[in-house]
């Protein structure tokens, strides 16, 4: 217990508390500008934490690291962009949201949903550090690409009405992500014999181009109307929100969707993304409404937010527990804490205690500052709807350029956002939705990279996907979810032909 008061006088001394504000501030900041994730603040406050303790650099770090994963959001309900790859799921219900007039809302639930995740994550991490550990350590390739087909199966439920449209957008997904240069062997894929595709194209840019470049299209098109709407709707605008009734109705759902991407954030190499889109799936499912999904409900805002946070506390557990990072944003966090002497491991619960219980008090501060931060800000943040339609676009899109740009210095990138936006584009005029393409996106690498170091590991032997439990349940799972949409799918067809297949009922006039 002395322990614990001595770690708290000094992760909340104003040193750490002014260190967690700034990298809150810095994250949101980040994390809102569609290109400048947070794991580039990340990178650019590693070398301030150099001159500082040890208790104020590491507010620093987790500070900024929970910040931009929940900054994500605000680009994402507002604008329709995701600041952060984390959040593309958060576009679906978020953007509808704003457009019917429920921006602050849907930004206060966002807030209240990520800072629920995140401590849920952080509760389950305190309580369970080593076995959750351990778990997650049994999920070899096989396992984790019977997971990530799992999540690749969403698919079908994600196809708005029609199952052939929503395997074109994944597979078209899962064919941009396959330009570049083969990690495993080295050999070029679809680069046409130039060079300058062989770098490939990045998830972040794909996802700028497929969210921003349609809705510039669209402002430009139709932004007259749609101005005069978004003046009207903004102009008393104030920080709302949920009500208990709210957060009661959704609280199991916020539970389930934490645990979930808790469990997630565990297994090295997945991330925020793949969690956001399993409970955004898994919401639309338990719903008794799932029709509503995609047009503007909250729960399709709650789940995916409370799970990319709930990612956070899941991240840590490998990382302190194993010292292996599961993303990029951890492994610049590893390193801060290399820098300062703590090397994350069991020997770390044994020879700095005091530090450990400095990292969840940092943690708990991080996501209180967020939730004050988001709350203030939430008035600041929806004035950009009173921006007229074809001058916000214009910002837009030259913040997307920049941004573009900035994550690899590479005008191949500027270029990929404007003829990915224009493919869209098109796509989204003949109702090919947008969301299975995100999802090829976002799995469609992980899946290769697993699928592929399983055949190796396992000198090629495709029994190595149902050799383990966990690996026959996930793709049990995924074989049941194609299976029952597929007859779905047929039924309704079948349904359909019937009906035209019925003669008309003969109108005899009335004598």
């Amino acid at each position: 217990m002395d322990l614990f008061l001595t770690a708290a006088q000094i992760a909340l001394s104003p040193a750490s508390i002014l260190a967690v504000l700034s990298g809150c501030l810095l994250g949101v900041v980040f994390g809102a500008i569609p290109g400048l994730t947070f794991t580039v603040a990340m990178a650019l406050v590693v070398p301030m934490s150099f001159s500082l303790d040890t208790a104020p650099a590491i507010a620093l770090l987790l500070g900024t690291y929970i910040g931009g994963m929940t900054g994500g959001s605000v680009s994402a309900i507002l604008l329709g962009i995701p600041g952060t790859p984390s959040a593309a799921a958060t576009v679906l219900d978020g953007y509808q949201l704003t457009r019917r007039g429920k921006a602050s809302l849907a930004l206060g639930t966002a807030v209240v949903a990520s800072a629920f995740g995140g401590i849920i994550s952080l509760i389950v991490m305190v309580l369970s550090v080593d076995l959750v550990a351990k778990l997650a350590l049994q999920f070899g390739p096989a396992e984790t690409f019977g997971l990530l087909v799992f999540g690749l199966s969403t698919i079908c439920g994600l196809a708005q009405g029609s199952l052939l449209k929503g395997l074109i957008a994944g597979v078209l997904g899962l064919l941009v992500m396959t330009v570049g240069i083969d990690e495993m062997s080295g050999l070029q894929r679809l680069t046409f014999g130039t060079v300058v595709m062989q770098q490939g194209v990045s998830l972040l840019v794909a996802m700028i181009a497929l969210f921003a470049v349609p809705h510039v299209i669209d402002a430009f098109v139709l932004y007259y109307a749609e101005d005069r709407k978004r003046k009207d709707k903004v102009m008393n605008v104030r920080a709302e929100l949920p009500t208990v009734r709210d957060i009661g109705r959704d609280f199991w759902l916020m539970l389930r969707c934490a645990l979930l991407g808790t469990g997630i954030g565990a297994i090295p190499g997945t991330g925020g993304p793949i969690a956001a889109f399993l409970a955004y799936a898994h919401a639309r499912k338990s719903s008794k409404t799932p029709e509503r999904f995609g047009k503007g409900e909250m729960a399709g805002v709650v789940a995916p937010e409370t799970a990319n946070n709930a990612v956070t506390g899941g991240a840590m557990i490998p990382l302190l527990s194993l010292g292996i990072p599961g993303d990029p944003a951890t492994a610049i966090l590893l390193s801060g804490l290399l820098i300062h002497g703590l090397i994350p491991g069991p020997m770390l619960f044994l020879m700095n205690p005091g530090e450990i219980y400095q990292i969840y008090i940092a943690i708990v501060m991080a996501y209180i500052a967020v939730v004050a931060i988001q709350l203030v800000g939430i008035r600041f943040f929806v004035q950009v709807l009173r921006v007229p339609a074809h001058l916000l676009a214009v910002g837009v899109i030259v913040m997307c350029a920049y941004g573009a740009f900035a994550i690899r210095n590479s005008v191949f990138d500027v270029v990929s956002v404007a003829v990915l936006g224009a493919l869209a584009y098109g796509l989204s005029r003949v109702r090919i939705p947008l969301t299975p393409i995100i999802l090829g996106l976002v799995l469609g690498p992980a899946i290769e990279r697993e699928f592929r170091t399983a055949l190796i590991l396992s000198e090629g032997s495709p029994t190595v996907f149902v050799s383990t439990v966990p690996g026959i349940f996930f793709l049990g799972l995924a074989a049941l979810i194609v299976g029952t949409q597929v007859l779905r799918a047929i039924r309704a067809t079948v349904n359909a032909q019937k009906e035209k297949e019925q003669p008309r009922a003969s109108v005899t006039p009335s004598e």
